[in-house]
């Protein structure tokens, strides 16, 4: 089989169905998958990528925890991923990152998802599912897919450095405080997830070259390395996803606002302005 592209619209899934080679993760709501799905989807509870307890939920869980999760899944070393959710690409985006952390590379999104999906009528199936399971390994943790707290703050004023802030205008200019401290990492840019997805067009992600400019102009663009937060690395999994469509070098921050605005000793910046 052909290698897939990163962004795989549904009518090109279904086309291929039903694939053995494919294992279609669907991260929407427990009941809407019961309700209707993708034929031959697996659902997982998107917590289950996630790192329980605070400051930082949102940081990557223990490489144990993850292969009895993906091995509960069915995924072995030669699946190729499908990564589709019903919120526009925020928790199939931060799968793809979890997916380049354990050094999985096989993987596509599903452009818009479940949204996308039903929108084009394309057929589902109902009820539960219990996967196939496998025994998945992960060799070791990559990190050249994320930024540490640390990391940031030694790149914070670099002219090939970037930060691109996925949450709400008013998170980001600090009216709206979820931490300790409200504001934004200094010289972040804002622009928030669900502005990158076209309600029209089933959350597809915007017209990519249109996307392109407008994030250079923002200063996001591939002279830089960027890092991308929201308050968990929720949200920004959508836009560490968009990164990698246009080919950017982008790096998830797990810890996000949760760490950086509850750590006292960081730079905050509040207002409109970087």
């Amino acid at each position: 089989m052909a290698d897939l592209p990163l962004l795989l619209e549904p009518a090109q899934l279904a086309g291929l169905l039903p694939a053995d080679h494919l294992l279609i993760i669907e991260q929407c709501k427990g009941e809407t998958f019961v309700q209707n799905h993708i034929p031959g989807s697996v659902h997982l509870d998107f917590k289950r990528l996630q790192l329980p307890g605070t400051p930082a939920p949102g940081k990557l869980p223990s490489a144990e925890a993850l292969e009895t999760v993906f091995s509960e899944l069915g995924l072995t070393p030669d699946t190729h991923v499908i990564c589709s959710d019903d919120e526009g690409g925020g928790w199939a985006g931060r799968l793809i990152w979890v997916l380049d952390c354990i050094g999985h590379k096989k993987y596509s999104y599903l452009n818009g998802g479940l949204v996308a999906w039903l929108d084009e009528g394309l057929p589902t199936e109902s009820g539960e599912v219990t996967p196939v399971a496998s025994n998945y390994q992960i060799g070791a943790i990559h990190h050249d897919c994320s930024f540490t707290k640390e990391q940031i703050l030694e790149n914070i004023g670099q002219p090939d450095f970037a930060v691109w802030d996925a949450r709400s205008a008013a998170e980001y200019t600090g009216e709206k405080a979820i931490s300790k401290r409200g504001g934004h990492i200094p010289g972040a840019v804002n622009y928030e997830w669900t502005l990158g997805m076209d309600k029209s067009r089933g959350l597809r992600i915007n017209e990519l070259e249109g996307f392109r400019q407008l994030l250079a102009g923002l200063g996001i663009d591939s002279t830089k390395r960027i890092a991308t937060h929201c308050q968990t690395h929720h949200r920004s999994g959508f836009t560490y996803l968009v990164g990698k469509i246009l080919g950017l070098d982008i790096r998830g921050y797990a810890g996000s606002w949760s760490e950086w605005g509850n750590d006292e000793s960081t730079p905050v910046t509040t207002g409109d302005k970087p």
